[in-house]
């Protein structure tokens, strides 16, 4: 497509417009010193000048932050309880798009955080447990189980004296909280986050009315289009700084039931939360690879498709409330039960005006972001970029999260291999295109030989295995602590077999410089014999990829066994030739010591692979469950 066609085209303006947005995780130190320089020094002046003029002020926004500790607590707990249940739920109800919209409503609803699942799905999208389609699909749903938050605030928080359910929660919570027992001190949190909500609904609620007696900011409100503009602004704004789409909402209704805000306002600044809740998404996205950036511009799309919806049929909507809250006998004065039936409302109207179109938007969303695991294998025939190459699934998204956490560590694994797959084919002077469309490898190796060979071992190591095995060692110590016994030994393994596909690579370096000059040798002898030590490689490398798509254990450990038999094999057989080729003298002294050096690399290369490939495919067999776990005693590889 021609520029000129490019700048004209609105698909590539939205494009351009979310990239940018997203690509916050590149800029992330400049926005910080930003924020820190200007907008940081300014709220907390603003909140200084207010404190000092106003005590009412000061009761207000204590019971906000009082709010969202709560809701830090309450996510810290359930995180205890719902940590491997969740993950497993998630897995086994996504499906189909209309588990995955009931999926991302239930629970939204049972935890009372759209926040905590917008994370949880980013994490489980960026390591590959779920497609991008339930992704969608929970993403939407989660938008309205979070207005489940809005009926219960709208129907006990602003009709009980929730100061006194507060305090023995508070009491009760912090008691559990320093209980050794994991259990006793998830409930804990949970119980502290329920107190703290309620106290800070009970703050917030005071605050507004000791308002009545200063000012009354119902004198400020803004009737028609410019009211609806300007509250929806407000409602982002607060839910930005927030971070919480139920803080705004609480903050309303708090507003509203005491009369210091109008209802046409009140609705606009709902319109607003909505839209503000998608900074949880970005944040979420920063850390996570293409698939979590894909999900978080569905989140911003969808809430804002959504927004403007309610936006341009808010007359109707009003309406459509009024109507059914006479159908539920809601009062017709009863403004928060209004509110809180507008919000669900609205929410229903965008997941049935977009849910049509997914197939659509998950074709464009599949457009944004360049995702490296859908690219072609690294073909170092054609690679002349100095570039490091790092890790591709290891997000901090999914840290907190075992299951996605070793899913995408298993992922990366595998990304290891394939560079390790390409870069001992540099080393035999082959390349994985060749030996991947080769049906016929004794030929392959017989008749071809790359001659362009521009770099060293060393210098293909460092680009392209350097980085990702360092983040990959990195990235299990981080998430060791998280996992139970039975992963920690399976992420052992996994370490154990990147140290061998690693260590493969070292033996390979060994033999670079004689294989390159022995392929070219006028003795016909050791030309053939080097020959055999590329095909054993090449038919090493060509197997442990059959094994990677026949995953029956049996199948895996029988060929294993027979490889390693016949590398034992092939090894006897070439010190008998190589005695043979000393006595004819058809090798000299040299060429019989490098050869014999060489055949040990070799097959030490190929026991590495086939010990990793197998560690691979049969890590999570009972056999590996008690695999050495003195990891970092061992060799180490890292001097190739």
């Amino acid at each position: 497509m021609s520029a000129d066609s490019k700048s004209y085209s609105p698909v590539f303006s939205a494009h351009g417009c979310l990239e940018w947005v997203l690509s916050v995780s590149n800029q992330g130190t400049l926005v910080a010193n930003m924020l820190g320089r200007f907008f940081l020094p300014t709220v907390l002046l603003l909140l200084t000048y207010g404190f000092w003029v106003s005590s009412e002020l000061q009761v207000i926004t204590a019971g906000v932050v009082i709010f969202l500790l709560g809701m830090v607590y309450l996510e810290k707990g359930f995180k205890v309880f719902t940590g491997g249940f969740l993950e497993a739920l998630l897995q086994k109800t996504t499906d189909s798009l209309w588990k995955s919209l009931t999926f991302g409503i239930t629970t939204t609803a049972v935890l009372q955080s759209s926040s905590l699942v917008s994370v949880i799905v980013i994490s489980f999208l960026s390591a590959g447990l779920i497609g991008l389609t339930a992704g969608v699909g929970i993403i939407f749903g989660a938008n309205l189980g979070s207005t489940v938050g809005a009926w219960l605030v709208a129907l006990y928080g602003m009709k009980l004296k929730l100061i006194s359910y507060a305090m023995p929660l508070l009491v009760f919570g912090l008691i559990l909280r320093t209980q050794q027992e994991k259990n006793f001190s998830g409930l804990g949190y949970i119980l502290l986050g329920i107190g703290f909500l309620f106290l800070g609904i009970h703050y917030m609620k005071e605050g507004f009315e000791a308002f009545q007696n200063v000012i009354d900011f119902s004198n400020f409100s803004m009737d028609g289009v410019q009211g609806v503009l300007v509250y929806t602004l407000f409602g982002i704004l607060a839910t930005i700084i927030m971070q919480s789409t139920n803080a705004t909402m609480v903050l309303t209704f708090s507003a509203l039931a005491t009369g210091q805000l109008t209802y046409d306002n009140a609705l606009a600044l709902a319109i607003g939360s909505n839209m503000g809740t998608t900074i949880t998404a970005v944040l979420g996205a920063i850390g996570a690879n293409a698939a979590g950036k894909r999900l978080a511009a569905a989140h911003i799309a969808f809430n804002v498709v959504t927004a403007t919806l309610a936006i341009l049929l808010l007359p109707q909507l009003k309406v459509l409330v009024d109507f059914i809250a006479r159908f539920m006998q809601i009062e017709v004065d009863d403004y928060t039960l209004k509110l809180a039936l507008f919000h669900s409302i609205f929410n229903v109207l965008g997941i049935l005006v977009q849910l049509p179109f997914i197939n659509f938007l998950i074709r464009w969303l599949e457009t944004l972001f360049a995702d490296p695991s859908k690219q072609s294998y690294l073909n170092l025939a054609n690679e002349d970029s100095p570039e490091i190459h790092r890790a591709r699934y290891l997000t901090p998204a999914a840290l907190s999260y075992p299951d996605a956490a070793l899913r995408a560590l298993t992922r990366e694994c595998d990304h290891l291999y394939r560079n390790t797959l390409e870069l001992i084919c540099y080393g035999i002077y082959l390349t994985g295109d060749k030996l991947r469309e080769a049906d016929n490898l004794t030929e392959l190796v017989n008749n071809w030989v790359r001659d362009e060979q521009p770099w060293s071992i060393k210098e293909l190591y460092i680009r392209h295995i350097k980085g990702v095995y360092a983040d990959i060692i990195h990235y299990s110590g981080a998430i060791e602590g998280n996992l139970p016994r039975q992963q920690i030994q399976e992420l052992f393994a996994l370490k154990v077999a990147c140290r061998d596909f690693v260590q493969a690579i070292k033996h390979v370096k060994n033999i670079y410089k004689n294989m390159g000059q022995y392929l070219h040798s006028d003795n016909e002898q050791i030309r053939h014999q080097y020959n055999q030590l590329r095909l054993c490689l090449a038919s090493v490398l060509k197997l442990v990829d059959l094994l990677g798509v026949r995953r029956n254990y049996d199948h895996i450990r029988q060929h294993a066994e027979q490889l390693k038999q016949e590398l034992r094999e092939q090894d006897e057989q070439m010190n008998k030739k190589l005695n043979e080729l000393i006595r004819s003298n058809q090798v000299d002294s040299f060429m019989a010591s490098s050869l014999m050096n060489d055949s040990a690399h070799v097959h030490d290369a190929c026991t590495n692979l086939i010990d990793g490939a197998v560690i691979m495919l049969t890590r999570d067999r009972e056999e590996y469950r008690e695999i050495d776990l003195n990891f970092d005693s061992r060799s180490k590889p890292d001097n190739v």
